[in-house]
């Protein structure tokens, strides 16, 4: 069928040129060639791979060895073995040789663990490939024509597998760089943070630069295949607008491994990560990566299965699907899409976004790189500030040199200025919600406090006061989205929200960057605590990832806003194939289709959610058989116990003396309030004496049995299996909700209740998205305000053990699977959706006749 805005077969091909034909002394610029966009599309891709690959070199020439080095910076917090500062002890002696030992041990475990995950997990995708292209050759190649349905499933075929790629590039990454951060933070906290900046500017740079590369690498060679491209502006077989159709599959294909490697890597991470605080932190009173969890190995691969493959796979689809959506759209318009040059605006957005986060990298690692503790978190926003200040001019430069004078689109004319401010619009908008975010969710600012003081009067207060945090964060993010959407609208309809989706993308090698770097420094703080790195070691790394939870706050809200603006355009794009531009909402399906999608999200989310406390109950149940087995162990080796060549005597003594004093301080008070107090401090000191005893416990059990105290691999690897095995069952369903639904209302419902579908998905899903997210964030850092001993209450400091403290775990430990599974899993529900709509819009009935079903009913 031949919709409203395709031209008909017969009209005559346009002669091929350069540039639209305009009146004479109009452009902005004079004539741009075809091979401009030739050069700039391949040219700067590879110089961000090749970018990506000095960094990479860099990192692995740190050598895998740990040095017992002291920097004076924190001499006050080790002890006496390190007696000359900035020196080195011998590399040989017995403990330097244990850390080494460990390092590499617990570095070898994540990686094969989160390599463990992702091989089976690619198994399930490569099935899911295969079947799911060859639906989409069958659909379409039967309803339409051949051509379309193998062009659509090749394009689909690639981008699931830059996708994947994507996805491992950014996991071998992370798991290379961990280590190697834990090392350099023992010489120096600015060591540290440009290990893990570099290592994160890896991930960023190399999967910006390959998204781009195959993209142009597929339209070169499609450009081959459908011969009448650019000279037919048609939807014939060999046409423009049916070549970028078919293009649009590498979205889809994109996307679809990004539900997969965002729902299966989610699950993964907070089963882990609420498992091991349940059964560690809560069950046994243990410090996070405490290496007697059994759990903890696996929790540290969930970061980089989860926040870093994962998150790389769902970004990866909003580039492929934003671009995808533009692409669709400039073949819908008569002056565009007979011009390669024009056509190759919406990758040069990007292509610009690349070339100003290259320049930015480099105020991190040489203009104004990190001194002190105080410089992380100031130098990692100011990336986003300058990314965006820098692509702002570029935005209107490709614009002039590549776009006509004016154009038109959608029925409205177009000039190329108000298509920059489209992107610019978009661009800002971005960074406007990424900070807002960080209000929200950095305990630097007074919304966390609140929630962290709030922790006096329990869990429950805390819980309120997150939820009411999290709805309110998502006022301001959903105005900014709201003006981008009425800007891009009104000044170039569906095209113009297309652009803003491209603007808040263009500086996704930066968010990437920052993204990656946080779950690198968290792992290796967590390695640095396993194999018993001095504590400045784990103070250092704590600081680079206290930076890091906040910019990864802020990564969040961008990949979020992206998603929602990608996702409108990919429905304008659907909207402009079938010919629904002027769509009615007032309407029996219109209306069913708006609440029906307002639904899917919450059926999403609730299916997420689920899936994670399951999978975390499996995981409190593995570690508490293995903790009482280990009990059954000391009970074995009691009669060998020497408590007190592990100071038991004196610290029964101090016990002893406390009780003593205060029982005698009891009897003479007569204030009720100051007796309360002197308990409350009571307490605090039984506490802090109860775990020094606990730990002279520990140390008498492991010098009578050194294998009682430690945890084999074998122990960390039942862990691993429950996680993966959990996640890679769990992920089906919510994938196949998110998939199907699109195909079975729009055969069988039709297309208008389609686009109320995807309405009332997009409109519910964004602000749950955001809250969410916000909401866990906001626990988290709450519960690392009041550890840090920042929470003081009438005076008096409430950190660790405090029974505030205790109140926030419980509400991180409920955030959890908010901020790092169902929240961000979000972003694909809207995005997925609307892509599979437009990829398979023209084998839908078409408007007028609707649905398989509603022709049946007669409605």
């Amino acid at each position: 069928p031949v919709y409203a805005n395709s031209r008909p077969a017969s009209q005559p091909a346009r002669t091929r040129h350069y540039r639209v034909p305009v009146k004479k002394n109009t452009m902005p610029f004079s004539d741009t060639p075809d091979y401009a966009v030739e050069v700039l599309g391949f040219i700067i891709p590879i110089g961000g791979l090749l970018f990506a690959l000095l960094y990479t070199l860099q990192t692995a020439a740190i050598p895998m060895k740990y040095q017992n080095r002291r920097k004076g910076e924190y001499q006050e917090i080790d002890d006496e073995k390190n007696p000359a500062l900035g020196g080195s002890i011998n590399e040989k002696d017995e403990e330097t040789q244990k850390i080494n030992e460990s390092l590499v041990r617990i570095s070898g475990l994540i990686s094969k663990g989160a390599n463990a995950f992702l091989f089976r997990e690619y198994m399930y995708m490569v099935g899911f490939m295969v079947i799911f292209g060859a639906i989409v050759l069958l659909v379409l190649g039967g309803i339409r024509n051949w051509t379309t349905g193998l062009g659509t499933a090749v394009a689909f075929w690639v981008g699931c597998i830059t996708s994947i790629l994507s996805g491992f590039i950014g996991m071998r990454i992370a798991v290379f760089a961990n280590s190697r951060t834990a090392i350099k933070s023992n010489e120096s906290i600015g060591a540290g943070f440009n290990t893990a900046f570099k290592a994160g500017s890896v991930m960023g740079f190399a999967l910006v630069s390959l998204a781009i590369l195959v993209l142009m690498i597929l339209i070169e060679v499609y450009r081959k295949l459908f011969f009448s491209a650019y000279e037919d502006n048609s939807d014939s077989e060999s046409g423009t607008i049916t070549m970028y159709e078919c293009i649009a599959g590498y979205g889809l294909g994109g996307s679809s491994i990004a539900m997969f490697g965002r729902v299966g890597g989610g699950i993964y991470t907070k089963a882990a990560d609420v498992g091991a605080d349940l059964a560690g932190k809560v069950g046994q009173g243990w410090d996070e990566d405490d290496p007697r969890n059994p759990a903890v190995i696996a929790d540290n691969v969930g970061d980089n299965v989860g926040d870093i493959a994962g998150m790389g796979a769902d970004l990866f689809g909003s580039f492929a699907e934003a671009t995808c959506a533009a692409l669709v759209l400039c073949a819908q318009s008569p002056d565009l899409a007979p011009h390669f040059t024009s056509m190759g605006f919406p990758i040069l957005i990007a292509v610009g976004g690349l070339f100003a986060c290259f320049l930015t990298s480099f105020v991190a690692t040489h203009i104004a790189p990190v001194a002190s503790e105080d410089d992380v978190e100031p130098v990692l926003k100011m990336q986003l500030l300058v990314s965006t200040v820098l692509a702002t001019p570029i935005v209107f430069g490709i614009a002039a040199g590549f776009l006509p004078y004016s154009f038109d689109i959608s029925g409205k004319t177009v000039f190329w200025y108000e298509a920059a401010i489209c992107v610019t619009v978009g661009l800002w908008a971005g960074l406007i919600i990424g900070f807002i975010t960080e209000y929200y969710t950095s305990f630097s600012y007074s919304p966390t406090r609140k929630v962290a003081e709030s922790c006096e009067t329990g869990a429950a207060t805390n819980i309120i006061y997150g939820l009411a945090l999290g709805y309110k964060s998502a006022i301001i993010p959903i105005i900014c989205l709201s003006i981008t959407i009425f800007v891009g609208y009104t000044l170039a309809r569906m095209f113009g929200i297309a652009c803003g989706a491209l603007g808040i993308l263009m500086t996704l090698a930066t968010g990437l960057t920052i993204d990656g770097y946080g779950p690198i420094t968290d792992n290796a703080g967590g390695i640095a605590e396993m194999t018993g790195m001095p504590k400045h070691v784990r103070k250092r790394t704590d600081k680079l990832d206290a930076a890091g939870n906040t910019t990864a706050a802020i990564g969040k809200g961008f990949a979020i806003g992206s998603a929602a603006l990608v996702s409108l355009a990919l429905f304008g794009a659907f909207a402009d194939t079938v010919g629904i531009t002027d769509l009615e909402l007032i309407g029996a399906w219109q209306f069913a289709g708006l609440v029906v999608g307002a639904m899917i999200p919450y059926w999403f989310f609730a299916m997420t959610m689920q899936s994670v406390g399951e999978a975390a109950n499996a995981m409190v149940l593995e570690v508490e058989r293995q903790v009482t087995s280990k009990k059954e162990q000391y009970g074995s080796v009691d009669q060998k116990l020497d408590y007190k060549a592990h100071g038991y005597e004196g610290l029964k003594n101090d016990v002893e003396q406390l009780l003593s004093s205060n029982a005698n301080q009891a009897k003479s008070m007569n204030n009720p309030q100051k007796l309360a107090d002197n308990l409350s401090g009571l307490i605090r000191q039984l506490s802090l004496k109860q775990e020094a005893l606990e730990e002279a416990h520990g140390k008498a059990v492991g010098a009578a049995n050194p294998e009682a105290l430690e945890t084999s691999d074998e122990q960390y690897a039942e862990c691993i299996k429950i996680a993966t095995d959990a996640s890679l069952r769990e992920m089906i369903a919510p994938g196949a909700l998110v998939l199907l639904t699109p195909l079975v209302v729009g055969f069988l419902f039709g297309v208008k209740m389609l686009a109320g579908v995807l309405l009332g998905a997009l409109a519910s899903g964004v602000s749950m998205a955001i809250s969410a997210s916000n909401t866990g964030g906001a626990w988290d850092n709450a519960k690392k305000y009041i550890a840090a001993g920042n929470l003081k209450i009438n005076g008096k400091v409430r950190g660790k053990g405090t029974d505030e403290h205790k109140a926030a775990i419980i509400g991180d430990t409920v955030g959890d699977p908010l901020k790092d599974t169902s929240g961000p899993a979000l972003n694909i529900v809207m995005k997925l959706m609307a892509i599979v709509s437009l990829v398979f819009a023209r084998s839908f009935p078409s408007p007028d006749k609707g649905g398989y079903l509603q022709q049946m009913v007669g409605h």
